[in-house]
């Protein structure tokens, strides 16, 4: 339908091609999947899932000619350099959208936050994100994976 945007959040099937496939040729405008944190944190925050796998889903998506978006929470104790890696991986995979926003601790017996980060730094990687060659960012406290997704495509 025209003046619709279809963006569709993706687990990461286990990396396996021939279900990225079958969302891509569904014709979503947007294929998104969070990597939800930095490479050192991921056994810790993700139970099941794995970096490198994450970062072939993106690379996959973006095989497909899909535009494909991931995300990261902040606020679980990584390293500014650790983001800055994270950014390059995906890039290097094909992401096009990323978003990040602060990590909130949805009940006890989930991951406490370790930092909350200020609105001047979310802007300065928003800054960084877009220097690096995402083609868009988007980088505040409250931003999650489908914050603005109407925007997105245009």
């Amino acid at each position: 339908m025209q003046g619709i945007t279809i963006e569709v959040l993706i687990p990461d099937f286990e990396n396996r091609v021939e279900l990225i496939r079958i969302v891509a040729d569904a014709g979503p405008d947007i294929i998104s999947h969070n990597l939800e944190t930095v490479k050192r944190l991921t056994s810790w925050v993700r139970s099941r899932a794995s970096y490198q796998t994450s970062i072939d889903v993106i690379r996959n998506i973006s095989a497909t000619g899909r535009i494909s978006k991931s995300g990261i929470m902040l606020g679980l104790g990584e390293k500014p350099d650790e983001i800055y890696e994270t950014m390059d991986d995906l890039l290097v995979a094909g992401c096009e959208i990323f978003t990040m926003g602060q990590y909130l601790q949805p009940t006890k017996s989930h991951l406490e936050v370790s930092e909350y980060i200020h609105p001047e730094e979310f802007e300065r990687l928003k800054t960084e994100g877009l220097r690096r060659g995402f083609r868009l960012v988007e980088s505040a406290p409250l931003v999650r994976s489908s914050y603005h997704a109407e925007k997105h495509i245009r």
